[in-house]
């Protein structure tokens, strides 16, 4: 009785060690919802917004600007190219950038893509007319990989700081390239004609830098890096069989092929109809004015009803509009489309990326998952600009690219629709 006794003794004690030794799950992180860090970052990713996808948003100053004057040689579809691959190196830089994030170099990308953003401003100002392929390098490429660099990190490390209110803080980010598009397109219009492209150029890089600059000192992380880092084959074998991701990835794509065309050739289409040259600089002013509006009203409304349900209701809208565009002739109807999808395109900027880390299992994924989605959306700002330049052709023929970006946005409202 007594050896059964010691062996049963013995046995607990062995499986107690093993319990001991079974090594914990680490616990899962806590979120402050604010403090002084927090909303310094807040503040610095907002700026960061001013001056990239803000940038990148006012090209069409730059579009009409050089089909009339610095590039005049080159057709309207040649000259898209250079925002289009603007705004593709932007938004697709996020599947590697996101990696190099996820690995814990927030800051390197930080004050290498400030830097590079800003040499490759001032190196657009020494740009000579008609010179293509210098305008290219440095607006297309160089500010485009450096905008890349921070724009991602800027809304991921958001998630640092912020868990319950993540969707909130996100959107209200992303009201700072709203506010950067107005402020772009005012200072270039009423400096490109009067001082000359070098001097309006170096001004605008010297405003850049200098947000950029503060961006820099403001912002900090919290949060070590993900212990657990999937390799990309096996995120996406993972990511493959979430439906619903995979939706809103497709959607991406199809939808931004259709976004940019009013952002990019509405002021060029005011001034083709023979409206008010000042009327007409200002038109974009007004677009990006209201998409102010819109991206604030997407951080309130996303706490009163679903993410992907403004999608569906921000990509219907958008779609209409683009259609309505066959219509515009007189200043009261660039007013409207210009207000009308200013609003409706605002709300859908401003909830792309917490739809994403809306969709992501746990907080290691969100930067895998968004740089992802936004590598398809940057295809779809590729390849939308050009073939709407094509289909317009030299004659203007103003119909031709309305419809098939309009039919693009409905296949991406569709898209989400089914996300749903």
């Amino acid at each position: 009785m007594a050896e059964k006794t010691s062996s049963e003794s013995y046995a607990d004690v062995e499986k107690e060690v093993k319990t001991e030794v079974k090594p914990e799950a680490p616990p899962k992180p806590t979120f402050p919802e604010g403090g002084f860090h927090a909303w310094a970052t807040v503040l610095g990713a907002f700026f960061i917004q001013m001056c990239g996808f803000g940038y990148t948003t006012s090209f069409g100053v730059y579009q009409d600007y050089y089909v009339r004057v610095h590039l005049k040689n080159e057709s309207s579809s040649v000259i898209s190219w250079i925002g289009s691959v603007n705004a593709f190196v932007v938004i697709a830089a996020g599947l590697i950038v996101g990696r190099i994030y996820d690995k814990g170099y927030f800051y390197a990308l930080l004050w290498g893509g400030s830097l590079l953003v800003a040499f490759s401003l001032f190196m657009l100002s020494l740009t000579k007319p008609g010179h293509f392929y210098q305008v290219f390098l440095s607006q297309g490429l160089g500010v485009g990989i450096g905008i890349g660099m921070i724009y991602l990190p800027s809304i991921a490390v958001l998630s640092h700081y912020f868990q319950r209110r993540r969707a909130f803080v996100m959107t209200l980010v992303a009201t700072g390239s709203a506010v950067g598009a107005v402020v772009h397109p005012i200072m270039l219009n009423n400096t490109l004609d009067k001082l000359g492209f070098a001097t309006a150029t170096r001004a605008n890089a010297g405003l850049v830098s200098g947000l950029l600059l503060i961006s820099c000192l403001l912002m900090r992380t919290r949060l070590p890096p993900p212990p657990m880092k999937a390799s990309l084959k096996a995120s996406l074998k993972k990511f493959s069989r979430d439906k619903a991701y995979l939706c809103c990835t497709a959607a991406f794509l199809f939808f931004i092929i259709a976004l940019y065309f009013p952002i990019f050739y509405l002021q060029l289409d005011s001034i083709k109809h023979n409206l008010s040259s000042n009327f007409s600089f200002y038109s974009l002013v007004i677009l990006n004015g209201t998409q102010l509006f819109g991206r604030i009203a997407a951080a309130f409304l996303s706490t009163k009803t679903t993410i992907p349900n403004l999608a569906i209701f921000a990509s219907f809208c958008c779609s209409v509009i683009i259609f309505g565009m066959i219509g515009l002739s007189s200043v009261a109807s660039v007013v409207v489309i210009a207000v009308l999808y200013g609003f409706s395109s605002g709300i859908y900027v401003a909830i792309m990326a917490p739809m994403v880390a809306g969709l992501a299992d746990d907080f290691s994924e969100i930067g895998m998952r968004m740089g992802i989605s936004f590598t398809m959306a940057g295809v779809g700002g590729l390849i939308g600009t050009p073939i709407d330049g094509a289909l317009l052709t030299d004659n203007f023929i103003w119909w031709r690219p309305a419809v098939f970006s309009g039919v693009c946005g409905l296949v991406g409202c569709s898209l989400y629709i089914a996300m749903v």
